[in-house]
């Protein structure tokens, strides 16, 4: 596969509750520093004149109208949860210029998604006015455009999620554990984006010395880390006792990769 003029913009970096959390007093939800400020944790790749989605939660309209994006040609979704699905919805510009909008995820996600936005998948009958989807069921034989994304297994938890190898670019979230297998898929990474919750242990999530420690064994040459809350303390702060190559996502960083 050939990767060309390839670009990521972080449309989101916080946790399930965002930043500022709703009614905190903590000193980092009171920040004035934009970069402190986190929607979601949601990417927009962009490559090939493709525009891939990775997750589309409850704060995907305000992220397409901050990144000018006029066109979605996929959604990638690594996990069900409320915070990485709940704005599909908030799609509909999109179907109504494109037409059925390409998703991509697990048979167990679209199930849920099924679940959830009944209406979006039906076939026949559709109330007028809501948007429609066109199902691509991620499995372990799973191809995109000649392998131009390549599937990688991870656990939030105990629960089964997805991550995606783009070129040379490896994009991770809600993250606890990476089979062993897997990481043969992770050489050679020019940049990996990966999550880091908080300071302390999480039963589910990555923390920062987790996430350090697994950028130390895949050794790409850049890593940024998303899906931060609050309890990692203020951007700068952070960033400034981190390893060289490792960076603080921010909502709205774009970073030209491979």
């Amino acid at each position: 596969m050939i990767i060309l003029n390839m670009k990521i913009t972080f449309l989101g970096t916080g946790t399930s509750q965002g930043i500022p959390v709703i009614g905190s007093k903590h000193p980092v939800c009171l920040s004035d520093n934009p970069k402190d400020i986190r929607l979601r944790t949601s990417a927009l790749i962009q490559w090939n004149n493709k525009n891939i989605v990775i997750d589309c939660g409850p704060d995907f309209r305000a992220q397409m109208l901050n990144s000018g994006c006029h066109r979605v040609d996929a959604i990638f979704f690594t996990h069900e949860h409320n915070d990485h699905v709940s704005g599909l919805d908030d799609i509909r510009p999109f179907y109504f210029r494109q037409g059925n909008i390409p998703i991509y995820a697990g048979v167990r996600v679209i199930d849920a998604l099924k679940n959830r936005f009944g209406y979006v998948f039906k076939t026949e009958g559709n109330i007028p006015g809501t948007p429609n989807v066109k199902i691509n069921e991620i499995n372990d034989n799973f191809m995109f455009h000649e392998d131009e994304i390549i599937l990688l297994n991870a656990f939030h938890g105990k629960l089964p999620i997805y991550g995606f190898r783009i070129g040379n670019t490896a994009y991770f979230t809600d993250v606890k554990t990476i089979p062993e297998s897997e990481f043969k898929k992770l050489n050679n990474l020019d940049l990996l984006v990966i999550n880091a919750l908080r300071k302390e242990e999480h039963y589910s999530h990555l923390n920062l010395n987790d996430a350090l420690d697994l950028i130390s064994k895949i050794q790409p040459k850049r890593a940024y880390l998303t899906h931060i809350s609050h309890k990692l303390g203020f951007h700068d702060e952070v960033q400034k006792k981190l390893p060289g190559n490792v960076f603080l996502a921010y909502d709205g960083l774009e970073v030209e990769c491979n």
